[in-house]
């Protein structure tokens, strides 16, 4: 097995890493009953006008599809956090926390909760983007992690990274989705040939620095491909809000900063 501080070196050097049996069959028919019962959520909230279905956004490119059990087909579910309190406790799992402690440190605040999905047949492809490029969190110290819920697959859409793009800079980047079949554009002097494919096998994780360059393919395969994705940073940053942006943001505690739940980091002025 693999050190963390060997797993640590190989994360700085290539900007990601894939660690493997993070969560077990059973947790992972838990969380598919989730995703199940968060679509029933999406529809209930739709059918009643209710704004916090703003938290799901339909799949763009499947033209207001409803699944064959009439169940809305979507691209994510965002802010998992506050209204499952299965993937808020997943946020904690003492599998990624373990890693994260080692790549970012004991005190580690949770910047981001998502439900990625790509769902069968209309899953649209990412294009290649840097996290950092979007989130206002200075020096960009972030790690995003996306545990597959089932395999992930070139055929379904799985993760691709450009290694080593992390240490490039930051990039300004366009509209993240795209159709299935967009020409995807590589902008910056950065090269498709460097780019590869991340399949991973259900239950397993991806974690990479925010500024990795990352996107993933379409999904045409009659597999879904769905990942619980979270961000997660050291409080020792500078929040730096964008223009009509609240000049503070308060941050769920993970692990560490003696036990308090939340933090609050304040733009500098």
């Amino acid at each position: 097995m693999t050190s963390l501080a060997e797993q640590k070196t190989f994360f700085e050097e290539e900007g990601y890493l894939i660690v493997e049996d993070v969560l077990s069959e059973d947790e992972l028919d838990a969380c598919r009953e989730e995703i199940e019962r968060l679509h029933r959520l999406s529809a209930e909230l739709e059918a009643a006008g209710d704004p916090g279905v703003a938290r799901f956004q339909r799949e763009p490119y499947a033209e207001g599809a409803n699944r064959p059990d009439g169940l809305p087909v979507l691209r994510k579910i965002e802010n998992t956090r506050e209204i499952s309190e299965f993937f808020r406790n997943l946020s904690v799992h003492p599998n990624l926390l373990r890693v994260l402690g080692e790549l970012l440190g004991s005190d580690l605040l949770l910047f981001r909760s998502t439900l990625m999905l790509k769902p069968a047949f209309h899953g649209s492809a990412h294009a290649p983007h840097q996290d950092s490029a979007y989130w206002p969190i200075d020096p960009p110290a972030l790690v995003t992690v996306s545990v597959a819920l089932n395999d992930a697959t070139t055929e379904n859409g799985c993760f691709n990274v450009i290694p080593q793009s992390h240490k490039e800079g930051l990039k300004d980047w366009g509209l993240i989705a795209q159709a299935q079949d967009a020409k995807v554009v590589y902008e910056n002097d950065l090269k498709e040939a460097r780019q590869i494919d991340v399949p991973l096998k259900a239950g397993s994780a991806l974690f990479f620095h925010s500024l990795m360059v990352h996107g993933s393919g379409p999904n045409k395969s009659p597999r879904p491909r769905n990942t619980a994705l979270y961000a997660y940073f050291p409080p020792h940053v500078r929040y730096v809000p964008k223009d009509g942006s609240p000049t503070g943001k308060t941050y769920p505690v993970v692990s560490g900063l003696d036990g308090r739940e939340t933090f609050t980091l304040e733009a500098s002025t």
